[in-house]
């Protein structure tokens, strides 16, 4: 009998493992579920408790939500509440009942809180106690909604006006009955690192806020087609070489009631970036940008008459400078924080994202590269990808890093006094990292190609503590491409990183299609060593289908250096298109790669590309997807296309050279250009004259738009859109 079982126990586990071997993933999952059930599993709302040693996350238990509680030293961990148990108070309260544990956050060690019904809810979770703090309820048009960390004031938009709530009143701050000029939002585009348009003082008690004067720019149409008849909606789009907007910061005083504006001077035309308050509340310092962007100078402003200070720091090149992040004060400090830069602050040398440390006093002010003069490495050729913050007393600081490599991501201290720089996470890979409130602790998410997901605790020594969640392979089920991480060298000697995916059940004997997927462009990474490499799950979706997918981070793309990223200036397209030439020999060079069946596809940047590809190298690609296209730079705003090209009075020749209408006679495969209808990011009249100029030269082009979508497809569309571009690829490849 025991025989008998073990042979039946051998044939199941061998039923299951083949029927596991035979299944593909389906568009729908890998576009769709590809960020839910097919994700490496997390901890949901991890966070660490305000004020303790403790951190807390949400989980199921016998199907219920409930909140956790654990110690960072061992692996004691409790359940401190559950649904039903909120929910009995909300209902006491008055309130509504949840389906789920609702978004939080902690005030204290013993209460958090959150919104339900337009209301600001605490929950005291020991004595289960609801408590009403605020009401939420700013009307239907309230957007940008932003609370002050210490008072709980909130600053929210409503149309083009900004408003306050002192838990009293709702006040309103500006009254501009002109809608182009834009109050309390984000402005330049959400260029320069700027995301939103309020900043509140470090106790909550003034409120500064940019304001946004649009009249002089012109306007541009975007039509809703979901009216009869269709309706023009009017944006304001500046674009390149043409008229700016002007941006000015105001200063709103919650006591008071009154606001300053900043006197930030001539000419208007300039880029008030990376706002930062003083800790004291006194001094505002902006990164201010000449439109040219070549220089940078870092001024303070008081806070409460708005009056110009000083000048702490200029920052030139002969290209451009792209200030992407606001100052750090360190810990009770007025008087000494950090800046990150690309550049060498001492001989203002082209470098890599490190920081400078400055000291003022009355005159001079003494600063020094923190990071620069450390040579981690031997060569300091790596970047910070993100600074974490001092501990309490200043003595150390943390960041992240592509030290190793510049598809990893390792999480460092480096002592102020010796500059002494040390690693504290371990494994090859990324890791994206929380530190607790008294910095004496983090919580490590780790991922890397081998390894979905890991979260680990760590003191700030780098000893590991704990393993919190060990994601399984939420893949393990399917059949899948192998995927490998390598490096090319351009022709200037860079190190050019790749990912691809080969088709499952590869066989080195057969000629294989290929699909180049690209991007290129600045500001963006493809290639990680995280799990699917960085990349989409639809990369494996074409490998099961029996497509090698390759992708190239050429010169150009982020956090490679300066360098690196100023190669392409005033000729995008070119430099980024030798480099990807790198990457297309190396193909074709492969035995099992069919060099009559190459596709190449990308999206914005990389649609770019693409059409540049297709008409500047006609003889390599059978088939191409461009998903919103830059055709001509001179359609595309102001503050990113300049940057990188100048204007087009200034660099004619570089526009006209990157014009992907002026290369059209070339244009030999099959292409499809995909365009949103309501992009008003890349808007839409780059590819309609694209498609204009390819019908005046008798060149056949496909052609598909999205209405009521803007420069991404999204939602349920999404998987629309991506069965039309594989399609595309499998009729014509």
């Amino acid at each position: 009998m025991k025989k008998h079982t073990l042979i039946l126990a051998s044939l199941v586990l061998f039923i299951q493992v083949a029927v596991a071997q035979t299944k593909l993933l389906t568009m729908e999952e890998a576009i769709i579920k590809q960020k839910t059930t097919l994700a490496p599993a997390r901890l949901k709302q991890l966070m660490w408790v305000k004020g303790t040693d403790k951190y807390s996350f949400v989980d199921k238990k016998e199907n219920e939500d409930v909140l956790i509680i654990g110690n960072a030293e061992n692996n004691k961990q409790e359940t401190v509440a559950t649904l039903k148990e909120l929910n009995d108070a909300l209902v006491k309260a008055g309130l509504k009942p949840l389906e789920a544990f609702p978004a939080m956050q902690w005030n204290n060690a013993d209460q958090f809180t959150f919104e339900t019904e337009k209301t600001l809810i605490g929950y005291v979770y020991k004595a289960k106690l609801i408590s009403r703090e605020a009401n939420r309820d700013f009307g239907a048009d309230a957007e940008h909604v932003d609370v002050a960390k210490v008072s709980n004031y909130v600053a929210y938009t409503i149309k083009n006006n900004l408003y306050v709530y002192d838990f009293k009143n709702k006040i309103p701050v500006t009254n501009d009955a002109d809608s182009n000029i834009v109050n309390g939002q984000s402005v330049h585009r959400d260029e320069f690192g700027i995301s939103k348009g309020t900043y509140w003082s470090p106790k909550g008690d003034m409120l500064a806020f940019y304001r946004m004067d649009q009249r002089m720019v012109t306007d541009y149409p975007i039509i809703d087609w979901t009216v009869r008849p269709a309706k023009v909606h009017e944006i304001k789009y500046p674009m390149a070489g043409d008229k700016s907007h002007e941006v000015t910061v105001g200063v709103y005083n919650m006591t008071k009631h009154t606001t300053v504006f900043l006197k930030t001077g001539e000419p208007k035309e300039q880029y008030l970036t990376n706002i930062a308050w003083s800790p004291d509340e006194q001094h505002i310092f902006i990164q201010v940008l000449n439109r040219d962007q070549n220089e940078m100078k870092l001024n303070s402003y008081s806070a409460t008459t708005g009056d110009f200070e000083r000048t702490f720091y200029t920052q030139k090149n002969d290209k451009y400078v792209h200030p992407m992040h606001p100052i750090v004060f360190l810990p009770n400090k007025n008087d000494e924080f950090v800046l990150q830069s690309e550049q060498d602050s001492f001989d203002q040398k082209v470098g890599y994202n490190h920081l400078t440390y400055f000291k003022f006093e009355a005159v001079p002010v003494h600063y020094k590269d923190l990071l620069i003069q450390n040579k981690t490495n031997g060569d300091g050729k790596w970047a910070i990808t993100d600074f974490a913050g001092f501990d309490d007393k200043g003595e150390n600081l943390y960041f992240s890093s592509t030290a190793e490599s510049g598809i990893t991501r390792n999480f460092y201290s480096m002592n102020m006094k010796d500059y002494k720089i040390t690693r504290l996470t371990q494994g090859d890979g990324t890791h994206t990292v929380m530190l607790s409130d008294n910095k004496k602790y983090f919580i490590d998410n780790f991922q890397s190609t081998t390894v979905p997901r890991e979260i680990s605790i760590y003191d700030t020594k780098g000893k590991k503590l704990q393993t919190l969640k060990q994601a399984e392979n939420p893949l393990k089920d399917y059949k899948l491409g192998q995927l490998s991480l390598f490096k090319l060298k351009s022709d200037s000697g860079d190190d050019l990183f790749c990912r691809m995916f080969k088709p499952v059940d590869f066989d080195s004997t057969k000629k294989y299609p290929v699909i180049v997927y690209l991007y290129n462009g600045p500001g963006v990474q493809l290639i990680n060593n995280t799990w699917n490499g960085g990349g989409d799950m639809w990369l494996q979706y074409m490998a099961e289908r029996g497509y090698v997918v390759f992708t190239l981070d050429g010169r150009g793309s982020a956090n490679r250096g300066l360098a690196f990223e100023q190669a392409t200036f005033r000729q995008l397209g070119t430099v980024e298109m030798e480099d990807q030439m790198v990457g297309i020999n190396y193909l074709q060079s492969r035995p099992w790669v069919d060099s009559k069946r190459m596709g190449i596809m990308g999206w914005s940047f990389g649609g770019f590309m693409t059409t540049s590809i297709m008409t500047r190298y006609p003889a390599i690609f059978k088939v191409a997807v461009a998903g919103g296209p830059v055709i001509d730079w001179s359609y595309y705003e102001v503050m990113y296309t300049e940057r990188y090209m100048d204007t087009p009075q200034t660099n004619p020749d570089g526009y006209k050279q990157a014009n992907v209408m002026n290369h059209i006679d070339n244009l030999k495969g099959k292409l499809l250009v995909i365009h949103g209808a309501q992009d008003n990011v890349v808007v839409w009249q780059n590819s309609m004259m694209f498609i204009k100029a390819c019908v005046d030269k008798g060149k056949q082009v496909d052609y598909y738009v999205y209405p009521g979508h803007e420069h991404n497809v999204l939602g349920k569309d999404r998987v629309h859109l991506f069965n039309k571009i594989s399609d595309y690829f499998m009729q014509n490849l």
